[in-house]
């Protein structure tokens, strides 16, 4: 994890050249962002860096819905490091996990599921398991906001296995249906929710 003076110097100026690399969570709104979030800069002392949105949700902070964080390039933070993480982030992402276990997939990757957890637990902030569920609620963020498919095919392609899961994930995370968020992703959606929406904005 890059230290906290260096993501703050990136948060402050917006550097693209972080985007993805580290993630802004915000005390006080209990919502996380992209170090190019066009919001309001929160106060430093506010905020709390993370090395992957998994770890920022698992800590109990909420997607922005202005910077969108589904829409970071992928830069894993273990890059360099030995390839099991990155193995086992590709495997989950095919998912995995969706209806498989921990257990096998860390024999996939020939250690055991100790391993496997202390390694997300460096690398990631997250255990596996919670982030195979940020990868699925992102990539059925990115669905809704295409806006071609139904709710249901969205929750089988994003590897929910249901309805229910799907609707629930959403809940849990933001707050809002599915469908509330869909709609959110319209011109006028976005002009009637940017005062009142907590996610649309940081705050000191």
């Amino acid at each position: 994890m890059l230290s906290f003076e260096t993501c703050n110097a990136a948060r402050l100026r917006r550097d693209p050249g972080y985007d993805g690399r580290f993630f802004t969570a915000v005390r006080t709104t209990g919502i996380y962002c992209r170090p190019v979030c066009p919001a309001k800069q929160p106060l430093t002392r506010n905020v709390v860096y993370y090395p992957t949105a998994a770890a920022a949700e698992a800590a109990g902070f909420r997607p922005c819905l202005r910077c969108r964080p589904e829409t970071a390039p992928f830069c894993p933070a273990w890059n360099g490091t030995r390839s099991t993480v990155a193995r086992a982030i590709k495997l989950i992402d095919e998912g995995a996990l969706d209806e498989g276990s921990v257990v096998t997939l860390a024999m996939r990757l020939g250690i055991s599921s100790r391993h496997l957890a202390r390694l997300f637990e460096r690398h990631v902030g997250a255990t596996p398991q919670q982030l195979a569920k940020t990868l699925r609620v992102q990539r059925a963020k990115r669905l809704l906001d295409a806006g071609a498919h139904t709710m249901t095919d969205i929750a089988f392609l994003s590897g929910f296995g249901s309805l229910r899961r799907f609707n629930a994930a959403f809940a849990e995370l933001y707050g809002r249906s599915p469908s509330s968020l869909r709609a959110l992703r319209t011109p006028s959606g976005l002009r009637a929710t940017d005062q009142n929406n907590p996610g649309l904005r940081s705050s000191p």
